[in-house]
């Protein structure tokens, strides 16, 4: 059994596995190289050869304990037909949702457009560096791929103001976005994927009357899926305002926090396996301040299961050698 798995399915305390957020990407002078020569990062993305590659980067370099696959949450409208561009020093950048066309898009024709990405597990899950480790699926939760679809940029803080007003084309996305996950899930657990992660990076942004409607809803249809296939599902409901109330009804296998929330507070209140925590930017700072912060987290929860991680991803100006530093520190624990 992996580090992973005995911690999310057996729950032991003995062990604290560590992977990263963005593990795969932007820090990593090898990963500058091929992104040099393929500036197009959703062609990228579909580069199965490339994009499994870049995703075992960072095993070849840190004892790591599972490959997260290099990918993007927005492969998901990407198959749906929504453009989908990622502008250098901007971020992404969505056309306009055609409603009427997804909803006659046939499975083949999705999973067509995006079966690289399937590849690129499979190449991955395959590989010798991932011996006795996990590989790591993703999607994005549907209330965070809503939002994209709708806004078609990054929300940053706030949503566009009339984001909530066509109830009737929300609904429908909802519709098509549980259809297509579950679609885009399964494929990706077919090739080798033996972890889900669901990122709802933009769970912070809902007021606390709408949370069950857009993430505990949809997102407890996603868990219960992922668990109906024997998979472990972590979830990170990012900047999430009730996290105890989040797992009491989704009930994720573990549940990633962010690095805003008070860990001890999630100790009290959370039963479940408990995945990073540590923010990013404590990795631009000392070794000293870094050993520190880390060793915190490792204190808190010494006697609950937990994997290592930070709140968010990995920071593109991030050095290496502290990465492989928290590693170590980690490690020797």
């Amino acid at each position: 059994m992996t580090p992973l798995h005995k911690v999310i399915i057996n729950k032991e305390t003995k062990t604290n596995p560590i992977w990263i957020m963005r593990q795969a990407g932007r820090y990593l002078p090898e990963f500058r190289e091929i992104r040099k020569l393929n500036p197009n990062f959703i062609n990228l993305c579909l580069n199965e050869n490339l994009s499994s590659e870049i995703t075992l980067q960072p095993l070849k370099r840190f004892n790591l304990d599972a490959a997260i696959i290099f990918s993007d949450i927005l492969m998901l409208p990407y198959g749906l037909n929504q453009k989908v561009e990622l502008e250098k020093g901007y971020g992404p950048k969505l056309g306009k949702v055609n409603i009427d066309e997804m909803f006659k898009l046939d499975e083949v024709d999705f999973v067509q457009k995006i079966y690289p990405v399937y590849k690129a597990i499979n190449k991955v899950s395959t590989n010798d560096l991932v011996k006795n480790k996990n590989t790591i699926g993703f999607v994005g939760a549907p209330w965070t791929l809503l939002v994209y679809m709708i806004n078609q940029q990054s929300p940053k803080k706030n949503l566009k103001e009339n984001f909530f007003k066509d109830n009737f084309l929300i609904n429908r996305i909802l519709l098509i976005l549980e259809k297509f996950l579950k679609i885009h899930i399964k494929n990706q657990i077919d090739n080798g994927a033996n972890i889900i992660q669901i990122f709802d990076s933009w769970a912070g942004l809902l007021e606390e009357k709408d949370i069950p409607n857009y993430i505990y809803a949809p997102t407890l249809n996603l868990v219960n899926y992922v668990k109906s296939l024997n998979i472990p599902v972590i979830c990170f409901p990012r900047e999430i305002k009730n996290y105890k109330e989040f797992c009491d009804i989704v009930k994720p296998d573990a549940v990633g926090i962010d690095y805003n929330i008070d860990p001890k507070k999630i100790l009290k209140d959370i039963k479940i396996p408990i995945q990073g925590g540590l923010d990013p930017k404590i990795l631009l700072t000392d070794k000293e301040t870094l050993k520190k912060e880390a060793t915190k987290y490792l204190d808190i929860f010494k006697d609950h299961p937990y994997i290592f991680n930070l709140g968010h991803g990995v920071l593109p100006e991030t050095d290496p050698n502290m990465f492989e530093y928290l590693v170590n520190i980690v490690k020797n624990y």
